[in-house]
C-alpha cells in the first residue's frame, strides 16, 4: 500500500512557475513508476509527464520544454517543475504511482490532488 500526498498548487499569473510534490509512504518507492495526471472541468484526466523507476521519463506534447518531472527516491518523492505556465495549464494534479509484481498483479495508487490555477 502506498499513500500519495501532493502539495505546491496554487494561483499563478501566466508565465509564472510553481513545482508541485508528491510525498510517498507506506512501501518501497523506488520500485515505483511514477506520474503525475491533470484533469480540467468538462475534460478528462490526461497523463502530464511520467518518470520510470530507473528514471527513464516522458511528457505529454502540450507541456514538453516546459515541465520537468523528477524524483528523488531518498526522499520518496516526486516533483513536477513548471515553467511558463499558461491559462490552460489550469487543473487538479495528481500524482500516480503504479508498479507490476513479478506474478503479473498490478498496482496502483492516487494522491488527492492539488489545484493549479493560471490567470491574471
Amino acid at each position: 500500500q502506498v499513500q500519495l500526498v501532493e502539495s505546491g498548487g496554487g494561483l499563478v499569473q501566466p508565465g509564472g512557475s510553481l513545482r508541485l510534490s508528491c510525498a510517498a509512504s507506506g512501501s518501497i518507492f523506488s520500485i515505483y513508476a511514477l506520474g503525475w495526471y491533470r484533469q480540467a472541468p468538462g475534460k478528462q484526466r490526461e497523463l502530464v509527464a511520467g518518470i520510470s523507476s530507473g528514471g527513464i521519463t516522458n511528457y505529454a506534447d502540450s507541456v514538453k520544454g516546459r515541465f520537468t518531472i523528477s524524483r528523488d527516491n531518498a526522499k520518496n518523492t516526486v516533483y513536477l517543475q513548471m515553467n511558463s505556465l499558461k491559462p490552460e495549464d489550469t487543473a487538479v494534479y495528481t500524482c500516480n504511482a503504479r508498479r507490476s509484481s513479478p506474478s503479473g498483479a498490478r498496482y496502483a495508487y492516487w494522491g488527492q490532488g492539488t489545484q493549479v490555477t493560471v490567470s491574471s
